[in-house]
């Protein structure tokens, strides 16, 4: 039975590394920009609109895999700036679509040990005070490319193919605890179950205490309301926690003494163990980073003076230092950080690098407040169960070749 388990999981997994064979899909320049004169100091421009949009000659999407309701699609990070991601390529991961929710007849129903059930409308929500928090949220499978078998590992995939669901934005809501005193917690108490509203009825059950922690039930995104796909008109924010808790399209809220064991934390979203053991609950996101320049598609510009770019994050803090080796890993430097450094949110690392058109590997490893710091794959993986693609945090390599062009580089590191 443990064999099949494992076949099958590995047979998803490639098949899953098959949908990323192709390229993000491109729109062609406008007709607008092709015709664009060369000199636009002698031709008026375009009107205001009540819409704004980009230039012409950007070419921005996500990259869609498994384009079906149960499907994903993943944030570009190799082709952004900032730490904030536009909420059009904010990453979607949806277990049966997105549901067309009328905020009109929104209700959020707080129910089970509590002293006083209650509803609340939208309006009703945002009665409450207002708190706003810049935070990432990130599938707890981010990555999954990276634990396939060393021989499928890809070697040409784009750092948002590889780590793309994982997105920053400044969420707006009220503070679950403010919600949770309103309906009074009674004594005993020690989970609640947070349900969505889309046609799986996603259900994860929540420690009480991230609740008091810093738990948030969002209706706005990057100043606007939630996109749909991002749960409008309401879902939960869990931040530093696997994206899965943070339950979209959230409809009720129920308090118990214990976890409600639902389908999603049983079948799924659980870390198998090579000692046979299956850690359920394992919701901190861990300290990683991530070059994105170069990487595959962002090749080298040329010798001489280049700075290599990334994002780092954790879910425990801030991220006190990241490291980067451009000799696979034998000697390390330490990188700038790029103001803000936020806790539970992506910062920008910067590091100085005179190539001089040598084959080299290149790789990234974080280190947070708490002192968690990233680790190689091996060590990583020694104590995981064959399979296993959750939270997979390992350093990630990039292989610089002697002409430039960049490759994912993991398989020749286990290689």
């Amino acid at each position: 039975m443990k064999k099949t388990f494992t076949r099958k999981r590995r047979d998803v997994l490639k098949a899953m590394a098959g949908l990323f064979s192709g390229g993000l899909i491109m729109k062609s320049r406008s007709a607008a920009a092709q015709n664009a004169t060369s000199d636009t100091t002698r031709t008026p421009g375009t009107a205001p609109s009540g819409l704004g949009g980009r230039s012409s000659y950007e070419a921005l999407e996500r990259w869609v895999a498994a384009p079906s309701p149960a499907g994903v699609s993943m944030t570009p990070l190799e082709k952004l700036s900032g730490i904030i991601t536009p909420s059009d390529l904010h990453f979607e991961r949806h277990h049966a679509g997105v549901p067309a929710v009328d905020p009109h007849s929104y209700e959020l129903l707080i129910h089970g040990m509590v002293q006083r059930p209650l509803k609340f409308s939208l309006a009703d929500l945002k009665r409450f005070p207002a708190v706003s928090r810049v935070c990432f949220i990130e599938c707890s499978g981010n990555g999954f490319q990276a634990a396939l078998p060393p021989q499928s590992i890809p070697r040409e995939i784009r750092a948002g193919q590889l780590d793309g669901l994982f997105s920053v934005s400044e969420w707006t809501g009220v503070r679950l605890s403010t919600l949770f005193r309103e309906a009074g917690v009674r004594a005993g108490a020690r989970w609640f179950l947070a349900e969505g509203r889309d046609a799986a009825l996603m259900s994860r059950s929540i420690p009480l205490a991230k609740a008091w922690d810093d738990a948030l039930v969002v209706y706005a995104q990057n100043g606007e309301p939630l996109r749909p796909e991002q749960g409008y008109p309401v879902r939960l924010l869990l931040p530093g926690w696997e994206g899965n808790a943070s339950v979209k399209w959230l409809r009720r809220l129920e308090l118990r003494d214990a976890p409600f064991m639902t389908r999603e934390e049983t079948a799924k979203y659980s870390d198998a163990r090579r000692d046979g053991r299956i850690e359920m609950f394992t919701f901190l996101m861990g300290v990683k980073s991530l070059i994105t320049s170069p990487s595959y598609g962002v090749d080298m510009p040329g010798r001489g003076c280049n700075e290599i770019r990334g994002l780092a994050w954790s879910g425990t803090g801030r991220i006190a230092r990241v490291e980067v080796s451009v000799d696979a890993g034998k000697t390390w430097g330490e990188a700038q950080l790029q103001e803000p450094v936020l806790s539970k949110c992506a910062v920008r690392f910067r590091y100085g690098w005179d190539w001089q058109g040598k084959e080299t590997i290149i790789l990234s490893r974080a280190s947070d407040e708490a002192g968690n710091r990233q680790v190689p794959y091996k060590e990583h993986e020694k104590d995981r169960g064959p399979g296993t693609f959750y939270h997979n945090n390992a350093i990630r390599a990039w292989k610089i070749h002697n002409d430039g062009h960049v490759t994912f580089a993991l398989r020749d590191m286990l290689t």
